[in-house]
């Protein structure tokens, strides 16, 4: 059985309990190597004590306890799924705009090559007709360089003919450059087109690749829709699974409250006993007791925190690994003092023992399968008072022993001998 300090006293010592442990697996420079390593089994050997102690757990509870884990765990997984869908949106929105930026640049392009093109090809349309022009006057007029030469002809004096060989010079080559000026207008027309089919094809692939890149995104962002539903869906469930957990919880410490006044009765029934009892055993007592079954320790006595109801609590026995229907034995001689059912400890057995040293010492025997003897029976040491079993709050055919002196629970191994 256990006892419940109160609410505030159990946080607190809780608290530093959790504490105590923290900062012994935290400062392993605060003992030797020895001592490290006993504090490491110490704590193992309380991680193995806390998960025995789901025996002292409603059937119900532990599938609501379960149930609620389960959810929690399915929740954490959809959250992070949830997570990494939505950065994989985040990201692809990155993508998209960088994407929409570069469409927007290429077509940018585009409009500025068609709008060079365009002009181009007005140059050259303005070439052709110059250098047309330039072809009609010579069918007019004659070839410049000819009619230059007949001007030279007539020159009257040296003087006359520089000026006009310089002036038929000063024609030629502005014809000239009228024809330079239409190949390099022809020539840069054709690095246009080309940009201008560059560009288009630009355009073509950035709009290719956005719209596949928005098929994509509007995948993820179903992904992303349908993670966030999921874990809607689980946040409602382990809402629902805390819910019950919590019912079966409250109900089972109701349990507990009513066990706790009958084991309240019984204690009172056995300091009234000790008070009227004379004589009985003086001397040691460490050993005095035989062993109440044959089977190996799976659970000490000793305190700790409760994995479902999370109390800061004693673990008033010992529990013993056996299998359903072996022979539970009497540790000593003594008379049986109270047989009943509790939802929590099973059928139960209290053997009277009497006094030793001037203290009343009883012992329990929990979740038996059932009873050798009854009420008011006289027992010797070594007679079979019952059988192993798991009735109550067990997860498995188990003993658990409890030694109480004056009604106060105290650690059976210092009084079992080996």
């Amino acid at each position: 059985m256990r006892f419940f300090p109160s609410s505030r006293h159990r946080r607190t010592t809780a608290v530093v309990a959790a504490g105590a442990v923290l900062l012994a697996l935290a400062s392993p420079f605060a003992w030797g190597r020895d001592d490290l390593k006993d504090k490491q089994k110490d704590v193992r050997h309380e991680v193995t004590s806390a998960h025995q102690d789901l025996d002292e757990s409603s059937a119900a509870l532990r599938r609501a306890s379960a149930a609620l884990a389960a959810a929690q765990a399915s929740l954490h997984t959809a959250q992070g799924r949830l997570a990494a869908a939505q950065g994989k949106v985040t990201a692809a929105r990155i993508i998209d705009q960088q994407m929409q930026a570069r469409l927007v640049t290429a077509e940018q392009r585009l409009d500025t090559a068609r709008n060079e093109l365009e002009a181009g090809r007005q140059d050259v349309a303005d070439q052709k007709i110059h250098v047309g022009n330039i072809i009609t006057d010579y069918y007019e007029h004659g070839d410049p360089q000819l009619l230059g030469l007949a001007s030279i002809m007539k020159a009257e004096d040296p003087t006359d003919i520089t000026r006009r060989i310089e002036f038929m010079h000063t024609v030629v080559g502005l014809q000239a450059d009228a024809y330079d000026e239409l190949r390099a207008a022809e020539v840069l027309l054709q690095v246009r087109e080309v940009q201008v089919e560059d560009a288009r094809n630009d355009v073509a692939e950035q709009r290719a690749a956005a719209a596949a890149h928005l098929t994509e995104m509007r995948t993820l962002e179903d992904q992303a829709a349908a993670a966030a539903e999921s874990v809607r869906r689980l946040v409602s469930a382990r809402s629902a699974a805390a819910r019950a957990a919590y019912d079966i919880k409250k109900h089972d410490l109701t349990v507990l409250a009513k066990l706790k006044k009958e084991e309240q009765r019984i204690k009172e029934l056995i300091i009234e006993r000790a008070r009227q009892a004379k004589g009985g055993y003086h001397g040691e007592t460490d050993g005095i007791l035989n062993k109440p079954v044959d089977g190996p320790v799976t659970s000490p006595y000793g305190w700790r925190i409760h994995p479902i109801y999370h109390y800061w609590g004693l673990h008033d026995g010992t529990d013993f690994g056996a299998d359903c229907g072996q022979h539970l034995w009497a540790v000593a001689s003594g008379r049986v003092l109270e047989e009943y059912y509790s939802d929590v400890w099973g059928n139960r057995l209290y053997l009277d023992l009497g006094n030793f040293n001037g203290k009343n010492v009883t012992v329990i025997y929990n979740h038996m399968s059932g009873y050798k003897v009854g009420v008011g029976d006289r027992v010797d040491r070594g007679d079979v008072v019952g059988y192993v079993g798991t009735t109550g709050w067990s997860t498995g055919c188990h003993l658990h022993f409890t030694v109480m002196v004056n009604g106060t629970p105290v650690d059976p191994m210092n009084w079992i001998g080996n």
